[in-house]
């Protein structure tokens, strides 16, 4: 099954909408590596590389407190599935412009 999802390259200001498959194989390889789930709502996550830090893949964003590297997802949860996300990509444009910080900012 595929999935509407926003993914987000490090390269990328705002990342794309794409579908992607929901099998986990796919998830760790579009994020390279063991999947971690960052809840931004009660319907949204951020879907990234759990071990993206200490494999020292590129900065993406920031999130809140969270320093985000490599390529993310953002997509929808109901209860433990992933499903479509709903939020819209000029929706998210907002929610990345008021996360941006410069490095080492607090």
């Amino acid at each position: 099954r595929k999935l509407r999802m926003i993914v987000k390259r490090p390269d990328e200001p705002y990342g794309h909408v794409c579908h992607v498959s929901d099998r986990l194989e796919n998830l760790q390889k579009t994020v390279e590596g063991y999947i971690e789930v960052l809840p931004i709502s009660d319907t949204t996550v951020i879907i990234c590389n759990e071990e993206g830090k200490i494999k020292g893949l590129p900065h993406n964003m920031y999130f809140g407190p969270h320093d985000l590297v490599g390529t993310i997802m953002v997509v929808d949860v109901d209860g433990e599935e992933f499903s479509d996300l709903s939020l819209e990509l000029k929706d998210w444009k907002d929610i990345v412009d008021a996360n941006n910080r410069k490095e080492g900012e607090a």
